[in-house]
């Protein structure tokens, strides 16, 4: 963005250039200077502008999954939204979280390699509090975690990785599984420290209760996808193939479906009166004459044209020709 200047800065700039307080030429050369920006290899940027905003989009639907996942679960007032997207080095992303937490080791085929979902002690014991019957209130001191309690803590976010799942359906379908809870950081080496990772951090509210969920997420796992992240993906629409398997199970599913066939001898139209007044051996005249066929139709479309009769003492009905009345064309 250019800056631009107020007119009191104008008049500032233009009153010291005539008192001689600065010289014009000593700003033309500044001008000339090449302007050297200093770059860290420690956090090389991996992830392009166009990336992050991906990724922020992914993951607020992913916010808004994780909402109704967990109001659900623990029947409460539960609200996360994404905070930031931002790209640092493993080992910073380690080193920003508390020494005892809550960290969900899970792998998400077909991407290659392990991510962690890390949850502030605040919002994991706000949640088993809740879950146990409690009002859904962190304890003041953290200890570490029961054998029932980890295996309580490891079905709720087993279950919470299915959002995830429904969030990045628009890029890729993946199959998050988790693999390992663990609580301290240090114990924790899913890639090199130096390696960049993209970190989405979610605040989260449970009741009273406020905290963050962090998603760390390598780029070596996303780097074969990484051309997926693109704006254009999100806008560009593919036409899409059905594969075999899914053509045939289609197929199998339509050929199960029940449909109502309906052999009309005729119409006719007669007034209440009339109607009312019917008995046995009345006679109807319909707008049909005997010798022309029966109007056979299967829902409310004509598809064949009948012969009435009878097999083995039951009415029946005969086709004899079939109309294109009712079918439809469909593009492949």
């Amino acid at each position: 963005m250019v800056d631009v200047l107020s007119q009191n800065e104008i008049d500032a700039l233009l009153a010291a250039l005539s008192s001689g307080e600065m010289d014009a030429e000593e700003l033309k050369k500044e001008e000339t200077q090449k302007k050297i920006r200093s770059y860290d290899f420690k956090r090389a940027v991996r992830f392009s502008k166009d990336h992050i905003r991906s990724l922020t989009r992914i993951h607020e639907n992913f916010a808004r999954f994780l909402t109704t996942y967990f109001s659900a679960q623990l029947r409460t007032f539960v609200q996360i939204n994404v905070v930031q997207v931002e790209q640092l080095p493993y080992d910073e992303f380690i080193r920003s979280i508390p020494k005892m937490t809550i960290l969900n080791i899970f792998e998400a085929e077909p991407l290659q390699g392990r991510m962690v979902l890390e949850v502030h002690p605040n919002v994991g014991y706000a949640m088993l509090d809740r879950l146990l019957g409690g009002t859904g209130s962190a304890p003041t001191k953290i200890a570490s975690m029961t054998e029932i309690e980890t295996t309580i803590m490891e079905r709720i976010f087993s279950r919470a990785f299915e959002s995830l799942q429904e969030a990045w359906k628009t890029v890729l379908d993946i199959s998050p599984r988790l693999e390992a809870l663990e609580t301290n950081p240090q114990f924790m080496q899913i890639v090199s420290p130096n390696e960049t990772i993209a970190l989405i951090s979610l605040s989260t509210k449970i009741g009273d209760t406020t905290g963050m969920i962090n998603l760390c997420i390598p780029h070596v796992v996303l780097e074969p996808i990484m051309s997926r992240l693109s704006t254009h993906q999100w806008f560009v629409s593919e036409k899409k193939t059905r594969a075999p398997e899914e053509y045939e199970a289609l197929k199998s599913r339509v050929n199960k479906a029940k449909l109502p066939i309906v052999a009309e001898l005729g119409e006719s139209r007669i007034s209440i009166a009339e109607f009312l007044g019917l008995s046995v051996g009345d006679v109807i005249t319909l707008n049909k004459p005997v010798e022309e066929g029966l109007s056979i139709k299967v829902g409310d479309r004509l598809k064949y044209i009948g012969s009435p009769g009878t097999i083995k003492d039951r009415v029946a009905v005969q086709i004899d020709q079939i109309v294109t009345e009712g079918v439809e064309e469909f593009d492949e």
